[in-house]
């Protein structure tokens, strides 16, 4: 049955809230792609028989969702579907989108050794200044960015006088080439998560407006014999990225 097979319902339930209900289920089964539009305003109060508020209030509602965004003279536009990540599975970048049918890539921006500031010091174990790789990367699914990665290497597994290849890490998992690299297998990890807004310089590299919904994650990963091994911050696009974490009552 199509979305706008029967009218609404006279009842308690709002009919605005309707239809969001039977648009939000048309998305799930996929009845309309990413980059497809919804059907107008205009459209929903003539099927329907409602006002333009409320057909605006469905549309207000799965906007709020982020399961479209609103664009002036284009319309209600699909977004593509969010890349959920367990928060209890450490996986490289190219795992997890690969787990999802997502074809991932990198947009290096930088790979070179550098004095290490005082917070990825304090993560690695080492001393402020001493000289440790940067891995600076734009993670990219299906070559759309999904993130922006800031990666620093412990010296005392990576030698900053010989840092990875840009090429290779254009095409390749860095916990892979870690792996390859030095036969140490990044293991376990800490990773911390919270909020924020995307600057000018985040908004260019991540195709968002400035001030767009950000998800800030600062992780600290470790060896099989918990030696620290990488501190890496990672800032996601909100509305193309959630985190799950599987809860239990004791």
């Amino acid at each position: 049955m199509a979305w706008d097979d029967e009218d609404l319902m006279d009842g308690p339930v709002p009919k605005w809230h309707q239809i969001a209900e039977r648009l939000r289920s048309a998305l799930t089964k996929g009845e309309f792609a990413p980059g497809e539009a919804l059907p107008s305003e205009t459209l929903l109060t003539r099927r329907f028989g409602i006002s333009r508020t409320t057909a605006r209030s469905a549309l207000n509602e799965l906007e709020s969702e982020q399961l479209v965004t609103r664009r002036s003279g284009q319309g209600t536009i699909v977004l593509p579907p969010k890349v959920e990540q367990p928060l209890n599975l450490l996986a490289s970048f190219s795992d997890d989108m690969r787990a999802r049918g997502l074809r991932p890539s990198y947009r290096v921006i930088e790979v070179a050794a550098r004095p290490a500031p005082a917070d990825t010091a304090r993560e690695l174990g080492i001393g402020e200044g001493e000289q440790a790789v940067c891995v600076d990367r734009v993670l990219l699914a299906d070559d759309e960015p999904i993130a922006s990665s800031v990666s620093w290497l412990s010296p005392r597994i990576i030698d900053p006088a010989a840092p990875p290849d840009a090429g290779t890490l254009r095409d390749s998992s860095l916990y892979d080439w870690i792996e390859r690299t030095t036969g140490t297998r990044i293991s376990s990890g800490q990773e911390y998560i919270e909020g924020g807004v995307a600057d000018s310089h985040l908004a260019g590299r991540l195709a968002v407006t400035k001030g767009a919904p950000i998800l800030i994650a600062r992780r600290r990963a470790l060896s099989a014999s918990a030696a620290p091994l990488e501190y890496v911050v990672i800032t996601y696009r909100a509305d193309r990225y959630r985190f799950r974490i599987e809860l239990s009552r004791p």
